[in-house]
Order: structure tokens, then C-alpha cells, then sequence
């Protein structure tokens, strides 16, 4: 893939049109996500906090991006990676303490990087005090109704109340023990039983996000990323899916998608245009279908969501020349910016996809032990980080692609930790390849992720010697300068900051583009 700086001898194709209003922040930012447990670990116990994050903004701040998204650091039992949050206002032990949150904050705005962080409206922990109340009353007690209990089908209950299945595998439903000992009603938990659902018609669970909203944007968070954005309303009936789920309609499946869940981003965003500056508010929202999901960018909504279309997509040109024309005509329709995806904490690396037979990812079939060739996903990858980092819109990182890390197939099954493992009864892998920690220095393991004689969290490969941080700041044409000098090229160059974007003609196999009025990719 080539940049090529042409000389302006056209005006932009906006020139006639009446002044813009300043673009947010977020309309052409580089923001990189900090899987918290694997970026950096500062006190030497093998798992990453925020001491040796803090140890590393300057590396950031080297690599140009604009802000972190950091994944949820609150406090949690950590039986989904901490997407089980126990309290919202505190920090989980292991990572540090609300103090050193802030102190990020502060360090990280004073190097000029913004801090993102995530929410999880959907469910919480089985160890958050709401919960275990729940379990501590009888049923029919109101501190139940923050939740989904709902007795048992069957002659004894012994039935779960609906057909719904679990995004982990097994059923969606397990079933409590009353305080008298004997089988009580069951409860909802879409995803792992340590999850249970959060009861969005209950206006405890509305006051009190609204409130966890506002507590962090007190302490400068510049936006959150909201997890499962399209499951947070439910069916009040929790119907059966049963065999005719599409038929339904758009926005009556008993739980994703529902029209109700749109009041609840309407009241959010309400909240982050109370704060002088920008907030920015970003839904992971998986749909297939296009209109539904502009529904979550209209203007009173979401500013942004993440474009899923674009990191499934193959590496093949008119795949991609159909998923970027698909997205721009969404967006441009609801002047909202555009999001360019490759990676994150739940999908296989772009380096190992992009080196099999078949390059697309799909959640359900992560397809682990297929054979990958490193050295072409490599150059894939590279192809493809420069593809997304050249159109218009937010471009997003997931910490190691810019080092070019391979997802980690061969992991020991006693250390799998993620739930999709034992849900799956052992034949999903699940997603702790990607959530290796990162190799800073060193020719050996730890390579500098932690203290001298220290274990990280998840073993990390001998190969990544020759991928270590320290390696590449020095090897010209590695892939951290690869994205050292585009991310450069990114923020100095308007026109690769602006909205302009239009085709141009290419031989078959190849995406050819003008951008603004002087660049050509």
C-alpha cells in the first residue's frame, strides 16, 4: 500500500458549502485500547495495573494516538476479565486504587492522550452487593426486581423459565437455593451465571448507571465504551425465542435490539452534553442490519459505534470496497463519524487471521489450530492498518497490533481462563490468545511485562523476541515504525483528517483512493 502527496491543483469538494462546525475531537482521533491485566505490570505480581501503565503513557504518547480506551478496571471477581463489576466506584485491588485511576487521568491528559473507559450496562457481578441482597430476600421481595428471577417451568420448577441460551454456550437461566435451603426461582444471565442481568425497567439500575456515568466524567473521563449496548432491554414477558425469532420484527426480539434501549442512550447522552467539553460515548453494537444499527448514531444518541463489518470483513479488495462504501454512506447520513476496527480483546489477531485460507472472522467460529502463515498475515496486517488508518473517521488499536503479535493458539488448558472454555465443555478456546501480555524488552520471557522472576498471568511465546517494543524502536521498517510514522502521517495531514473520500479507478484486486484534494492511497 502506497501514500502518495499529490499537489493541490483541485479545490475540496466541500469548498462551496457553508463553514463546517469544529469537528469533535473523536472525528479523525487514533485511540488505543489498554487490556489493563496484559499492557504493563508495576509491582511485579505478574498481572498489569495501572503503576506500569502510568510507566508507559510516554510510549504512547511516541506512537501518536490520541486516547486510550482502557477495559474495565473496577472492582471484580474477574470470572469474565472484569466484564463482572462488583462496584463502579472502586478500583479492583490487583490493579491499584481509585488514587492511582486519577493519577492516570491526570498523567495521560498532561501528555495530551484522553482516557476512555469501559461500562457494562447489561449485567453485573454475582458478587455485587445488589445481587447477593437478592439472594437474601425471598421471593417476590423487592430488591429482586433489579434482576430477572422468574420461577422454574415443570411439574417442580426444575425447568428453566425460557429457551434462551447463554452468548457463552449452555443455558441463559441458573437456578438459586432459598435461604431455607430448598430450590428457589431462577435468574437471567445472557452471559456467564457469574453475570446475572441487570433489570433495565427497574429505576434503581437507570438512577444508579446515570449516577456511575457522572462519577467518572467528575474524575476526567473523556467517554466511555458501552459493552453489549443492543442487550440491555429485555422482553418485560421474556418470551421463548422459539423457531421464529425473525419473525418478530426489528426491535421485538425478546433482548437485543429492542426499541426500548434506545431511551436509555437518549438519557446518557443527555448527560455527557452536560460536561463543557466533548464526552464521548461509543457502543459495541453487533447487527447486521445497517438500518437498526444507525438507529444507536442518531443525533440525541450515540456519537459513535464500532464497526464491526469492517474487522469481520476478508482481506479481499472488493469485500473491503463494499464493507468502507456501505459505512460511509451510513454514517454520512446521520453526519456521524466513522469507526475503523481490526482487533480487539475478543477476536483472534489480525496477524494469525489474515495468514489463513480464509481471512473473515466470525465470533462462533474462531477456528484455533488452523493453519496460519505468519510472514503473509504480516503483510496483511500491515496492508490493513494502513487501509484503516487512512480513511476518514476514528481508527481504533488494540494494544500489540502495532507490534504485530500473533494470537497465542498453544496456551496450556490449565491456564485457559476465559468462561467461553468451560461453557463450550472444552472445544471453544475462547479468547485469552489475544489477551497475551505484551513483550516490552529482553530476549526471554517476561520480556519486561514484569519483574525478574515473576510469572505473567498468561505464559507469553519465546518467539516474541524479535517483536519485543525495545527491538522494533530501533529496526527500521518494523511494524511499530510502520505505525509510528502513519500515525504521524495521520495527524499531520488535513486531508486525511477530513470527511473527503472517493474512489478512484484500480486494477481488479486493488482499493485506489482520493483523500481531500492531494492524496492518493
Amino acid at each position: 500500500m502506497t501514500f502518495v502527496r499529490e499537489r493541490a491543483t483541485k479545490p475540496h469538494a466541500s469548498g462551496g458549502e457553508a463553514p463546517r462546525p469544529a469537528a469533535p475531537w473523536w472525528s479523525a482521533a487514533s485511540i488505543y485500547q489498554i487490556y489493563l491485566r496484559s499492557f504493563a505490570d508495576g509491582n511485579g505480581d505478574g498481572t498489569g495495573d495501572l503503576a506500569g501503565c502510568r510507566s508507559h503513557l510516554s510510549y504512547l504518547a511516541e506512537l501518536g494516538v490520541d486516547a486510550v480506551w482502557l477495559n474495565p478496571w473496577y472492582l471484580s471477581p474477574l470470572a469474565d476479565g472484569g466484564y463482572d463489576v462488583a462496584d463502579y466506584r472502586q478500583i479492583d485491588p490487583q490493579f491499584g486504587s481509585l488514587a492511582d485511576a486519577e493519577a492516570l487521568i491526570a498523567d495521560a491528559h498532561a501528555l495530551g492522550i484522553r482516557v476512555i473507559l469501559d461500562v457494562v450496562p447489561n449485567h453485573c457481578s454475582d458478587q455485587h452487593p445488589w445481587f447477593l441482597e437478592a439472594l437474601s430476600v425471598p421471593p417476590g421481595a423487592p430488591e429482586r426486581e433489579r434482576f430477572y428471577f422468574r420461577p422454574g417451568r415443570g411439574d417442580a420448577g426444575e425447568l428453566p423459565p425460557s429457551d434462551w441460551q447463554s452468548q457463552f454456550g449452555g443455558p441463559a437461566w441458573t437456578r438459586t437455593t432459598n435461604v431455607d435451603g430448598t430450590p428457589g426461582d431462577w435468574y437471567l444471565h445472557l452471559f456467564a451465571p457469574e453475570q446475572p442481568d441487570l433489570n433495565w425497567g427497574n429505576p434503581d439500575v437507570r438512577a444508579e448507571f446515570e449516577s456511575v456515568l457522572r462519577f467518572w466524567f467528575d474524575r476526567g473521563a473523556d467517554g466511555f465504551r458501552i459493552d453489549s449496548a443492543a442487550l440491555v432491554a429485555k422482553d418485560p414477558a421474556l418470551a421463548d425465542l422459539g423457531p421464529g425469532e425473525a419473525a418478530k420484527g426489528p426491535g421485538q426480539h425478546p433482548y437485543l435490539d429492542r426499541d426500548e434501549v434506545h431511551e436509555t442512550y437518549r438519557s446518557w447522552r443527555r448527560i455527557a452534553d452536560d460536561y463543557p467539553d466533548r464526552r464521548l460515548l461509543i457502543g459495541e453494537v453487533w447487527l447486521e442490519d445497517a438500518d437498526r444499527f444507525a438507529l444507536y448514531l442518531r443525533d440525541d444518541e450515540l456519537h459513535s459505534a464500532f464497526n464491526f463489518d469492517f474487522l469481520c470483513c476478508p482481506f479481499e479488495a472488493q469485500a473491503l470496497h463494499r464493507v468502507i462504501d456501505g459505512t460511509l454512506s451510513a454514517h454520512a447520513r446521520l453526519s456521524a463519524t466513522p469507526t475503523w476496527v481490526l482487533g480487539n480483546h475478543d477476536v483472534v489477531r489480525p496477524v494469525t487471521r489474515y495468514g489463513r485460507a480464509r481471512t473473515e472472522f466470525k465470533m462462533s467460529e474462531r477456528r484455533i489450530g488452523d493453519p496460519s502463515d505468519i510472514a503473509l498475515g504480516t503483510r496483511r496486517a500491515r496492508a490493513a492498518a494502513l487501509l484503516a488508518f487512512s480513511l476518514p473517521g476514528t481508527v481504533y488499536i488494540y494494544q500489540g497490533e502495532e507490534l504485530g503479535l500473533w494470537e497465542v493458539e498453544d496456551l496450556p488448558e490449565d491456564l485457559l481462563q476465559d468462561p467461553l472454555w468451560a461453557r463450550s465443555k472444552k472445544t471453544d478456546r475462547g479468547r485469552d490468545g489475544c489477551r497475551v501480555p505484551l513483550p516490552w524488552s529482553g530476549q526471554k520471557p517476561p520480556f519486561g511485562f514484569t519483574g525478574d522472576g515473576a510469572s505473567p498471568w498468561l505464559p507469553q511465546p519465546e518467539g516474541w523476541r524479535e517483536l519485543t517494543a525495545d527491538v522494533q524502536r530501533s529496526e527500521p521498517g518494523s511494524m511499530l515504525e510502520l505505525y509510528r510514522s502513519a500515525l504521524s502521517l495521520r495527524g499531520r495531514l488535513s486531508s486525511l483528517r477530513a470527511r473527503d473520500f472517493a474512489w478512484v479507478p484500480s486494477p481488479e484486486g486493488t482499493l485506489c483512493y482520493r483523500r481531500g484534494g492531494d492524496i492518493v492511497v
